[in-house]
């Protein structure tokens, strides 16, 4: 369209088509919007997530069979939506309630930043247990405000399910062992792992050798190398009838992991690495403390059987320095101590580039449970739960 001289307007083909195409455009925007418009609906309209804020934060102890107390927290917001955590098993609510007044006030949606502000507050093993039962929670007040599972904030899934494995009863029988292990496979579980440590062998001569006159600080709290405790041929012989009736009553198409070997020296457990070679078994776990990096390479590189630690370790740099060293052929993180969801995530895409897998460590209830389970299903070097 253009102004004549007389004030009048006129129009060209031009300028016809260049209007309608406009319109026509403009009305299609309009309908993809309207279609698009239901998506909307994810966010939750009772939830402004910008004027979100945390009111409190209280805590409730549960005892449970297995490792316990646990101790659950719940942070509440000004909304009235809230979210659940679990401080790991054992550790006491003062982990947890130490941070509230750091946290109270804060929008619960700043995940990391809330992190990196209490992070300094957290350690290795129980230490942690606060800061990842807020960690915890704050996804689960996330996932809530916006209608969306965690494993999707992390980046989408990667498997529908998750594999767990089943520890077993122990048994001074191998035999009845053999058969706690088979229930378990009945129940339909598909690994198993078993505990089996020199304690099976008290009171038997010529087993263990060892120094007399051990006190129970020594026994259970100095680390591996500072025993002078070193198993026998005979006494791995009789560890591995515990091992073989296990195998003989599950088979050799599950997986088979074992933890709680004992205290003993590093020669030991290489020497058991290579009598359960004939076993198969996916690892065997903290063999001697996490932080002995070049003692756990040297285990590694002479022991045919896996090795796999990490349960007790809090910080992302630690486990990398496992996985560069390939100081172990797996990493076990514990939701509860690792950080959280986040950090552990992080440290299943860290290990993956080291061509590390990573199984989950877990002994609480079904809260800490299912933040494990999210964490899984995101992250792509996952083997078991």
């Amino acid at each position: 369209m253009n102004n004549s001289g007389k004030g009048r307007p006129s129009f060209n083909r031009r300028s016809v088509l260049k209007s309608s195409l406009a319109v026509l455009a403009g009305s299609a925007l309009g309908r993809t919007a309207a279609a698009a418009e239901p998506a909307i609906k994810n966010v939750n309209p009772a939830s402004s997530p910008s004027a979100l804020k945390i009111t409190d934060m209280r805590y409730a102890v549960v005892v449970k069979p297995g490792p316990s107390p646990c101790v659950l927290i719940r942070i509440d917001t000004n909304q009235g939506v809230y979210g659940l955590g679990e401080v790991r098993d054992v550790a006491g609510p003062q982990y947890a309630m130490v941070l509230k007044s750091r946290i109270v006030g804060e929008n619960p949606l700043n995940i990391d930043f809330l992190f990196q502000k209490i992070a300094q507050f957290g350690g290795n093993a129980r230490q942690a247990g606060g800061v990842c039962a807020v960690e915890m929670a704050l996804w689960d007040i996330a996932g809530k405000v916006y209608n969306i599972p965690v494993y999707q904030m992390l980046g989408g899934k990667w498997r529908d399910s998750i594999r767990i494995y089943a520890d077993t009863t122990e048994s001074l029988d191998p035999k009845e062992y053999g058969l706690r292990a088979k229930e378990r496979k009945a129940m339909g579980l598909t690994w198993m792992k078993m505990d089996l440590g020199i304690n099976v062998l008290d009171g038997m001569s010529g087993m263990v050798m060892r120094p007399a006159g051990q006190d129970k600080w020594e026994l259970h709290e100095q680390p591996h190398p500072f025993l002078a405790t070193e198993v026998t041929d005979k006494g791995i012989d009789r560890l591995c009838e515990y091992v073989a009736a296990v195998r003989e009553n599950i088979g050799y198409d599950m997986p088979l992991s074992m933890d709680h070997l004992g205290h003993i020296g590093v020669k030991s457990v290489i020497r058991l690495g290579k009598a359960y070679e004939k076993f198969n078994l996916e690892w065997m776990e903290d063999v001697i403390p996490w932080y002995y990096t070049d003692l756990l390479k040297e285990i590694q590189q002479a022991s045919p059987t896996p090795i796999l630690t990490g349960e007790d370790i809090y910080r992302v740099s630690d486990f990398e320095t496992l996985c560069r060293e390939h100081a172990v052929d797996k990493i076990h993180p514990d939701l509860a101590t690792s950080g959280g969801i986040l950090q552990t995530h992080h440290i299943g895409d860290m290990a993956f580039r080291y061509g590390v897998p990573m199984a989950m460590h877990f002994a609480g209830t079904p809260v800490s449970c299912m933040a494990s389970v999210h964490c899984a299903a995101a992250t792509r070097n996952f083997l078991a739960l």
